[in-house]
């Protein structure tokens, strides 16, 4: 399964949708403006929210958390000794951990699970200059938790920078 990302995704209150590779509208990601930490909602395409995405407010590292239905579905942050690519820690509800690593700003990452890729958000088989894509390879998997977990690594990626 493949998803189209506009990088745009990220801006605060704006509303951007996600599209399958045959150009179908698949999710939409609502920013919510004037809060006090960064909200973003991944809805489908009659508006109901599937996951909820906020950065949590009190932390030493800069964390974003994924809730469904109200309930915690992942911790997102960096690694602490990640010197040479970026390496974020995703800790799932059940325990589970996934690893992503990869040129996060050039967007070009994978997601991991023990060693088995669970996908890869890649600009290079795309043409368009503001969009990424999210090839999700195994069939079992969660696309919009890994959506989730893309936008959440880019984001943090993107604080990093600016800090």
């Amino acid at each position: 399964m493949r998803f189209l990302v506009r990088d745009r995704i990220l801006g605060i209150g704006d509303d951007y949708w996600i599209e399958d590779d045959h150009g179908n509208r698949v999710f939409l990601v609502d920013g919510k403006a004037m809060r006090l930490r960064d909200t973003f909602e991944l809805k489908d395409t009659q508006g109901r929210v599937l996951i909820d995405i906020h950065q949590k407010m009190l932390s030493l590292r800069n964390t974003m958390v994924i809730e469904r239905d109200g309930e915690p579905l992942a911790r997102i942050k960096r690694k602490r000794l990640s010197l040479l690519r970026n390496h974020y820690r995703v800790s799932l509800a059940d325990g589970t951990e996934l690893d992503v690593s990869g040129k996060i700003l050039d967007r070009e990452f994978a997601v991991e699970y023990d060693g088995e890729l669970l996908a890869v958000i890649s600009r290079r088989w795309l043409h368009l200059r503001d969009t990424y894509g999210v090839d999700v390879v195994r069939e079992d998997a969660d696309p919009a938790l890994l959506i989730a977990v893309a936008v959440c690594v880019i984001h943090l990626a993107e604080q990093e920078r600016e800090d």
